[in-house]
């Protein structure tokens, strides 16, 4: 008797997977390891996932997307978007030490797909450049209102927490301290006051 075929859902394979390559990266990641984590054997990884790890690799990276999209619909909605995007980043201070060691996702995938892959580079550099146009409108917006006093153009203040987002996913993995990021978040989120 024949068994039935497996069904896999893939966006709870993609979440799984990027799980994995969260925590070790692309290049150190086996497929194995994939096919463990997500419950998929290998053959329907790559039935379902045509150009196989770095497709899935792709697609994973390409979720946070969806979370930025989720963010940019929050900071539409809110009265008070200046206080969500703080209270983004000082979130990140309340994380579990697993989630500090890990970093994010897409500032891992740039420094580790320098010189490697130009592709999933720039799918990565994208994502934080969505991420910064993103601020950069809620911010002159809240210039405009007055909400902010700082007169440095939108722009720069948006590539500016950037910045800040990138050295937060190193400093996080120096000092895992929920009390040492958090003040060290505040004080260069002072600069949106």
């Amino acid at each position: 008797m024949k068994g039935r075929p497996a069904v896999f859902n893939e966006k709870e394979i993609l979440l799984k997977a990027q799980e994995l390559f969260w925590k070790k990266g692309y290049s150190a990641t086996s497929l194995s390891e994939l096919s463990y984590a997500t419950g998929a054997g290998a053959g329907s990884l790559y039935n379902t996932f045509k150009g196989g790890k770095r497709e899935l690799f792709k697609k994973a990276l390409l979720q946070r997307k969806e979370d930025l999209n989720d963010f940019k619909a929050k900071l539409e909605a809110s009265d008070n978007p200046i206080e969500l995007i703080k209270a983004f980043y000082i979130g990140v201070a309340t994380e579990s030490t697993k989630s500090h060691l890990k970093g994010c996702i897409v500032a891992n995938t740039i420094v580790e797909m320098t010189f490697i892959d130009d592709e999933l580079e720039s799918e990565a550099i994208e994502i934080l450049k969505d991420s910064e146009k993103l601020y950069t409108k809620t911010i002159l917006a809240e210039q405009l209102k007055g909400n902010i006093k700082s007169k440095i153009p939108a722009h720069v203040l948006a590539r500016y927490l950037i910045t800040l987002w990138c050295g937060i996913n190193t400093l996080r993995r120096i000092y895992p301290d929920k009390e040492i990021l958090k003040q060290q978040i505040e004080l260069q989120l002072q600069i949106l006051d």
